[in-house]
């Protein structure tokens, strides 16, 4: 019997409980793991109260990043052995598959290989912090030396990832948070600059920052009117890629901003690298080759305990962290 965190209702963190559950054999195409840490995204806070892109099926397992040991492999599975370090990436749905517990069974197109040097918390840190930045920043967006990059919630795993990433290409990365109290650390994570809106003005500072110019590139899980500001801060030409919809208000369409800059207006999700083989393979390449450089590094926030999974859900959704949370096995 393994230790299974599902919940049977939708709602807040509270109704997450750990159930004992057979998991059975690996199918086809599948490998199931001892898991022995879980990184945390706000997609699963959202899959859990029924605010995601796809709605669960009660009673619902969740969960897309873990690390730990093949513990068994499905039929048809080449290129992995019994006891392999590996950890997972968002490649899957969590209607089907989710690694909340101390055994995961995930389709093996789901799994990597990490670095040896890697920690069990921070391989399970890596894949959806540095797939969802990449497809963005450098398979769509082609980031590169000069370009000027808005990264809203920057303190978050996946901005810090894209700050990281837009630095590596020699690009300028402007973290974007509401409160003065992350300004240091921020900068520490390597933003070129910070703009704290709750004082500073975004569009004012970019139009300093860039010498008018604007940023070729933005980077906003929020969305809501905060968007109107980004298109006035955004480059003639630019694109403004919208990967989440933090925000509670509705997202207006900066008309007269985008016709008069000609913006692209992006929808995006990491599905889009992941989801296809050889993009999937390009960033898992890119990212090895970053943590092997020591240009990406994973952040860790904070760590809990498995036994306090509501709590550690708690945490993500109050935005204090700075970083990944990682719920150890």
């Amino acid at each position: 019997m393994s230790r299974i965190i599902l919940f049977h209702r939708l709602g807040g963190p509270e109704v997450l409980q750990i159930d004992e559950m057979e998991l059975g054999a690996p199918k086809p195409g599948e490998i199931r793991l001892r898991v022995r840490a879980i990184g945390l995204n706000r997609a699963e806070s959202m899959f859990r109260s029924g605010a995601y892109i796809e709605a669960p099926r009660l009673p619902s397992l969740l969960g897309y990043e873990a690390s730990g040991e093949i513990e068994a492999i499905g039929e048809g599975v080449t290129g992995f052995s019994i006891g392999d370090a590996v950890s997972t990436m968002p490649a899957f749905s969590m209607t089907e598959y989710g690694v909340y517990g101390d055994a995961a069974i995930v389709p093996a197109h789901a799994v990597a290989k990490h670095p040896k040097s890697l920690s069990w918390s921070e391989a399970a840190a890596i894949w959806m912090q540095y797939l969802t930045a990449y497809g963005a920043l450098v398979e769509i967006g082609g980031v590169s030396a000069g370009d000027a990059v808005i990264v809203t919630a920057a303190s978050s795993s996946v901005g810090l990832a894209a700050i990281q990433i837009a630095r590596a290409a020699g690009a300028t990365p402007i973290a974007v948070t509401r409160k003065n109290a992350k300004r240091e650390a921020l900068q520490k994570a390597g933003a070129s600059h910070v703009v704290v809106t709750e004082s500073e003005d975004l569009v004012e500072k970019t139009q300093r920052i860039t010498k008018g110019e604007g940023a070729r590139l933005v980077f906003d899980p929020i969305g809501g009117p905060g968007v109107e500001a980004l298109a006035e801060a955004a480059a003639v030409g630019g694109t403004i890629f919208l990967y989440g919809a933090l925000s509670s208000e509705p997202t207006p369409f900066p008309l007269f901003a985008a016709i008069r800059k000609q913006l692209t207006l992006r929808g995006y999700t990491l599905f889009s690298v992941t989801r296809d083989a050889q993009k999937r393979e390009r960033g898992v390449r890119f990212i090895l080759d970053g943590l092997a450089a020591g240009s990406l590094r994973p952040i860790i926030a904070r760590s809990f305990p498995l036994e306090r999974i509501v709590e550690a859900h708690r945490f993500l959704e109050s935005n204090e962290q700075i970083g990944k949370i990682v719920v150890t096995v």
